[in-house]
C-alpha cells in the first residue's frame, strides 16, 4: 500500500530538512513542473487526477484552479493555505506540518506556479507553535536554496511565502472569513459571487486550499494522474489522512486509500473499541459532520458514499461515540463550541444557537421539558442550509439533527427521568 502522504514522516525522528528532503526526491516535482510544464498544463493534470479539496467541501482542486482569470489584466495574485485547522476531532494538518514542511511547502509552490500567484501565505492555526517554528525554519531554506524568491529555478517566475497566525476563530475555516482575517479586518464571511478565485484577497484573484490538498501536488506532479486515481479503493481518487478520536484501543492517524470502510478503520487500524465499550456512533469528518451508527459500518469512506449514508466526509477525522457516553451531553459540549464561535454576522446563527446550546443543556440537566425536542426539530431546519450566511450554523446541526434521529429515545429518557441517566 502505498502512503506518499506520510512515507517520510516519522515519530522517531524530526523532520527532514531541505538537504535529506531532496536525497529522497524532494523538489523534484517542483522542478518538473516549473521548467516542462506550462501553469495550463498543471491545472489540467490535477483536474483531469480528479484530486478533491481535503478540507472538507470536497471540490475538484484543478477545477477550482481554472476559475482563476490567466489574463495580463490581472498582475497580483495570491495562494493560501488554510492550516487554521479548528474543526473539532480534527489534528491531521499538524502532523503533515510537522511532520514534513517540505513537502507541503513545495505543494503551495507547485500550486502557486499553475496560477501565477506571486504572493502567498499559510495562514496557521495559533496553538500550532511547533508547527510554525517548523514551518519557518523550512521557508527559510527554500529561499535560500532558490525554490523561494525572485527567479526560481532560473525560469524567471518570482513568489514570496509568508507565514500568518491566527488569532483563533472556527469562523476562519470559511475561505473568505480568512480573507477578511488576513487583511486585519473582523473574521466574517463574505457574499458571494464574486469568488475568492475572482475577487479575494484585497480584491484581487485568489486561491485558498487546505494542507493535506497541497500536500498531494508534488506527487500527482512527479507520478501522474492516472496513478493517483489507482492508490483509491472508492469513487474519490488518492489517498486521505484519516483519524479516529474516542475509546477505542489506538485512537490516531493513518494514510489509507480513499473509500476504506469506517469498519476496516475502526477495527483494523484504530484496534477496535477500548475494552468494556461497544460503538454507538461516530461523526465522520469531524464535529460538524452527521452521526452514522452501526448499520453504516460497512460505508466506504469517500465523498459520494458518506453522503449516500446521510452524512459528509469531511475532513475524514472520526469522533467516536460509544455505549458509556451521553448523547445529550455529547450534542451539548458540540453545540456549546458552535455557539461560541459564531461571529455574530447573521440573525439565525447568532440568536440559533446560542438558544439551541441552552435547550441541549436544560435537557442534559434533567429539567428539560417534552417540547423541547420540537424547539430542537425546528432549529435544525430554521439553522439548515439556505437559512444562514455561511456553513457554520447548518454545519453546528448536522450532529444535533443526525442525534436527534438516532438517539432520541435518549433525550426522551433525559426529560421522562428528569436527570442524565448516565450520571
Amino acid at each position: 500500500m502505498e502512503t506518499p502522504l506520510t512515507q517520510h514522516i516519522s515519530s522517531d525522528r524530526p523532520p527532514y530538512n531541505l538537504r535529506d528532503y531532496e536525497k529522497v526526491g524532494g523538489y523534484q516535482a517542483l522542478r518538473k513542473a516549473l521548467t516542462t510544464m506550462t501553469p495550463a498544463e498543471v491545472t489540467k493534470l490535477v483536474q483531469e487526477s480528479d484530486l478533491k479539496g481535503r478540507g472538507g467541501a470536497g471540490f475538484n482542486t484543478g477545477m477550482k484552479w481554472s476559475f482563476v482569470p490567466m489574463t495580463d489584466g490581472t498582475p497580483i495574485k495570491y495562494l493560501i493555505a488554510n492550516a487554521d485547522e479548528m474543526e473539532p476531532g480534527t489534528f491531521k494538518d499538524r502532523m503533515l506540518m510537522e511532520g514534513n514542511p517540505h513537502q507541503f511547502i513545495e505543494g503551495m509552490i507547485i500550486s502557486a506556479y499553475a496560477i501565477q500567484a506571486n504572493i502567498s501565505y499559510i495562514f496557521l492555526r495559533w496553538a500550532y507553535k511547533k508547527a510554525g517554528r517548523l514551518l519557518l525554519h523550512a521557508m527559510e531554506e527554500a529561499y535560500a536554496a532558490g525554490y523561494l524568491g525572485k527567479n526560481i529555478l532560473g525560469i524567471g517566475y518570482n513568489l514570496e511565502m509568508h507565514l500568518h497566525t491566527g488569532v483563533g476563530r472556527y469562523i476562519c475555516g470559511e475561505e473568505t472569513a480568512l480573507l477578511n482575517a488576513l487583511e486585519g479586518k473582523r473574521a466574517t464571511p463574505r457574499t458571494k459571487p464574486p469568488f475568492p478565485q475572482v475577487s479575494g484577497l484585497f480584491g484581487k484573484p485568489t486561491i485558498v486550499n487546505n494542507v493535506e490538498t497541497f500536500c498531494n501536488i508534488p506527487h500527482i506532479i512527479q507520478n501522474g494522474a492516472q496513478w493517483f486515481k489507482d492508490l483509491s479503493k472508492g469513487s474519490d481518487a488518492g489517498t486521505k489522512i484519516y483519524g479516529i478520536s474516542g475509546r477505542v484501543k489506538k485512537p490516531g492517524l493513518w494514510e489509507l486509500p480513499m473509500g476504506v470502510t469506517m469498519r476496516e478503520l475502526i477495527e483494523v487500524h484504530g484496534g477496535g473499541m477500548a475494552n468494556g465499550y461497544e460503538f454507538r456512533g461516530a461523526l465522520p469528518g469531524g464535529a460538524s459532520t452527521d452521526f452514522l451508527v452501526k448499520e453504516h459500518l460497512d460505508v466506504k469512506l469517500d465523498f459520494k458514499s458518506v453522503a449516500a449514508a446521510g452524512s459528509r466526509l469531511g475532513t475524514g477525522t472520526m469522533i467516536i461515540l460509544d455505549d458509556h457516553t451521553c448523547p445529550v451531553g455529547f450534542v451539548h459540549n458540540l453545540e456549546h463550541f458552535f455557539a461560541q464561535e459564531s461571529c455574530g454576522w447573521c440573525t439565525p446563527c447568532r440568536e440559533g444557537l446560542p438558544w439551541t446550546e441552552k435547550t441541549l443543556l436544560s435537557i442534559e440537566r434533567g429539567e428539560g421539558r417534552p417540547e423541547d425536542l420540537d424547539l430542537l426539530d425546528m432549529h435544525t431546519k430554521y439553522l439548515g442550509p439556505g437559512n444562514t450566511f455561511c456553513a457554520l450554523a447548518p454545519g453546528a446541526m448536522e450532529p444535533l439533527q443526525s442525534a436527534l434521529k438516532y438517539f432520541r429515545e435518549d433525550f426522551e429518557m433525559h426529560i421522562t427521568q428528569k436527570k442524565c441517566p448516565w450520571r
